[in-house]
């Protein structure tokens, strides 16, 4: 498992953002900042937990999300954004906690 990026909601529009209809989100910063730096904001209506939509998360990229989430509090099943891509949300000691499965091979790059 290794860092991937740290996912910060916020309620304001942000110049840059794009908007992920399929997912009633939108998202702004990550592959710009050095850090992995990505602001998130939901639609009224996304379907994800308060927790996802108002606490911000670590992301880590791992090997399989299956062996990821096993025995975890998952909130998120495991969904794919974007092609190549499988994420899955948990729940530890109150915190959301994203993990990351990429296949290089067909992700789009600097995912």
């Amino acid at each position: 498992m290794k860092y991937h990026h740290l996912g910060i909601p916020t309620r304001n529009k942000l110049k840059d953002e794009r908007h992920l209809k399929h997912l009633k989100m939108y998202v702004s910063g990550y592959g710009k900042s050095p850090y992995g730096v990505e602001w998130t904001r939901y639609e009224e209506d996304a379907p994800y937990p308060e927790l996802v939509k108002t606490v911000p998360h670590v992301a880590f990229e791992v090997n399989s999300i299956q062996e990821a989430i096993k025995s975890k509090k998952v909130i998120i099943k495991p969904n794919s954004p974007s092609r190549g891509v499988i994420v899955a949300f948990i729940e530890d000691n109150g915190a959301p906690i994203e993990f990351v499965e990429v296949d290089r091979s067909i992700a789009e790059e600097g995912i």
